[in-house]
């Protein structure tokens, strides 16, 4: 049975490119994942907050390197695209931000993100997830993007805020983390906003 309307995006519109390097133009860079990325990834994922607000634990560099090398694949999937945030001048990691669940047809794809411990209060997150929602609206043409977060995660309501998502609802237990099922945020920004 045929569709009434045309693919927002086609297949291929991701991967025919390499996956690109995105300067935030203030001292950031979104940068493919590297597998020397893995130390940091494991160290990263040691941090408590990140497991409060996080459902994945990494406990190996060697299964850090897995998610590393899945991340880099998803990119020719089409599904998923991850890129490591990092300071243009050092290359350290910061550090990630993500459009996940790529809905090519639809036009739609979710955000997320997360930081290192020492990287927080600084704008990592904010700044990342602004370049990278530019980029997916004026390069890409994605029309909608989504941004999930527990909404008992203030610090994650203020970067969805100042990125200009706007609140669309709650969506009750929708979340299953360690202590429990959480409420989650629904924001979105949806391209010409």
């Amino acid at each position: 049975m045929p569709y009434l309307t045309s693919p927002v995006l086609t297949a291929g519109v991701l991967a025919r490119t390499p996956q690109p390097t995105l300067p935030t133009g203030d001292g950031l860079v979104l940068r493919p994942w590297r597998a020397s990325d893995a130390p940091a990834v494991h160290a990263a994922f040691q941090d408590p907050v990140l497991h409060q607000w996080h459902i994945k634990s990494c406990d190996s560099e060697d299964e850090a390197a897995a998610w590393i090398e899945e991340w880099r694949s998803s990119w020719e999937g089409e599904d998923n695209a991850q890129w490591a945030v990092v300071e243009e001048d050092t290359d350290e990691l910061l550090g990630r931000v993500a459009l996940r669940q790529i809905m090519l047809g639809d036009g739609v794809a979710e955000v997320a993100y997360w930081t290192v411990a020492q990287a927080r209060g600084r704008g990592v997150a904010a700044r990342s997830t602004t370049t990278l929602t530019r980029w997916a609206f004026e390069e890409i043409g994605l029309h909608r993007l989504e941004l999930l977060h527990a909404t008992a995660n203030e610090a994650s309501c203020r970067v969805a805020a100042k990125t200009g998502f706007a609140l669309e609802g709650t969506k009750r237990s929708a979340c299953l983390h360690a202590d429990g099922w959480h409420d989650m945020h629904l924001h979105a920004r949806v391209r010409g906003d």
